[in-house]
């Protein structure tokens, strides 16, 4: 059934994760890289799949309405994990660049999405990846062409949309050849009050010469539960810009897998995570340096209240023939509340000698100073809090190149903190 409905290159290699599946199961506490998030628990209810692939009864752009002010975007939607074909954006893209259903592009074009699909996410080595990868049967296909250059930032957004509690897995490739450059907002939004369990895997190759920027904003609900493993390729002289921003969930995991294969290359790794309640936000990374002369900067930062656990472990592998190479990596962390908890696990792996490498992380509180200060000017308690919790998240959304998004993100930022969700007008999904 799952193969009746998906294109020959996904089905290639889905016997394969499904044994590499059977052999690993349901990552424990005792597989080094889960040890944050306890997956056997995230799998245990019952959900739906979407195997006979019936029609789900949205019409995304007539409903969905949440621009990000004075930014040009080029809009598409993936309802659930299929991407949505009714209706298409009036821009027109660069000729030559895809922007389609994964499916689609395998059917018609599987030299293309063979030389790519399951080359990085590599089923026996994450069993996540591997559940994903069997299950599968669409998702997004970018790709871009030689020193071909986006001009309008692409935006994906996946709607979670059912009547029933469901299970979807999401596919996502991502390909720029040598010199072409491309900048992405995905946005994860949920139209029903289910409850959502989405795998997703996200393979982008970023080629010589080539400027990739993904920005990632999650906005969901409670009763969502997300498990994301990004995987990215830099060819010599690249540019990557990788922003992951949780502004509400349930419960997510995220994995970033990225590998430079070029000298000279250079990766931007960006993250925060606003939670409260019982959320739980666990980032997992590695940024693997296999030649010399290329640079790698991390900066992940929590805002922890209330009940919320929060999770980061970073590695940063510098193999023997990686020298010349240049590293920043760095958590800070604010815990408000004596019940949130914070792990976090900074980690630096050297075998070149001729290196600039530096990790720090930090869990505090907020600066009671600081506070006293504002409250003698007559800024209340409440206030006063949310304005130093704004200033400290801030740090990460600056790092953003995109100045409307910027905008647009630090507003979101401070209705979090107010306890507002933010209702956009004209949206159906909001209402």
């Amino acid at each position: 059934m799952i193969c009746k409905h998906a294109a020959e290159p996904l089905n290639a290699i889905r016997d394969k994760a499904f044994e590499d599946f059977k052999k690993q199961g349901f990552p424990s506490k005792k597989v080094e890289r889960y040890k944050y998030t306890n997956m056997d628990k995230l799998f245990e209810p019952d959900y739906g799949l979407n195997l006979n692939r019936l029609e789900i009864p949205v019409n995304p752009y007539d409903a969905f309405r949440c621009d990000v002010p004075n930014l040009s975007t080029s809009l598409y939607f993936v309802v659930n994990d299929a991407f949505y074909t009714k209706a298409q954006p009036k821009t027109t893209l660069p000729e030559g660049v895809i922007v389609a259903s994964l499916s689609h592009v395998a059917a018609t074009c599987p030299e293309l999405v063979a030389k790519y699909y399951g080359k990085q996410a590599k089923t026996e080595e994450d069993a996540i990846t591997a559940l994903n990868t069997m299950l599968a049967q669409d998702g997004l296909m970018v790709y871009v062409p030689k020193n071909v250059k986006i001009d309008r930032a692409v935006q994906v957004v996946n709607i979670l949309r059912s009547d029933v509690d469901l299970m979807i897995n999401r596919r996502v490739l991502i390909v720029l050849e040598e010199g072409a450059e491309a900048t992405f907002l995905f946005c994860d939004d949920s139209a029903d009050d289910r409850n959502f369990l989405t795998t997703q895997v996200i393979e982008a190759f970023v080629g010589e010469n080539a400027k990739l920027e993904l920005n990632c904003l999650e906005e969901t609900h409670l009763k969502n539960t997300r498990v994301s493993n990004v995987y990215i390729e830099q060819q010599a002289n690249s540019r990557v810009y990788h922003n992951v921003i949780t502004l509400h969930n349930g419960i997510t995991r995220n994995k970033l897998d990225l590998v430079f294969k070029g000298e000279g290359a250079e990766c931007y790794c960006n993250g925060c995570a606003i939670e409260d309640k019982n959320q739980h936000v666990d980032n997992n990374t590695l940024i693997d340096h296999q030649v010399p002369h290329c640079d790698s900067h991390e900066l992940y930062k929590y805002v922890l209240d209330e009940n919320a656990v929060g999770a980061f472990a970073g590695k940063v592998l510098v193999r023997k023939e990686a020298q010349k190479t240049t590293s920043q990596e760095t958590n800070q962390n604010l815990v408000a509340t004596k019940t949130a908890r914070m792990y976090t696990q900074p980690m630096l792996e050297i075998y070149a000698d001729d290196v600039k490498c530096a990790h720090g992380s930090t869990v505090g509180q907020l600066n009671d100073a600081a506070m006293f200060y504002m409250q003698q000017r007559g800024i209340d308690q409440k206030e006063a809090k949310m304005l130093l919790e704004f200033a400290f998240i801030n740090e990460v959304i600056d790092q953003m190149t995109l100045e409307p998004l910027r905008d647009r993100l630090h507003h979101l930022v401070e209705m979090r903190f107010r306890g507002q969700l933010n209702k956009c007008e004209g949206c159906k999904l909001c209402k």
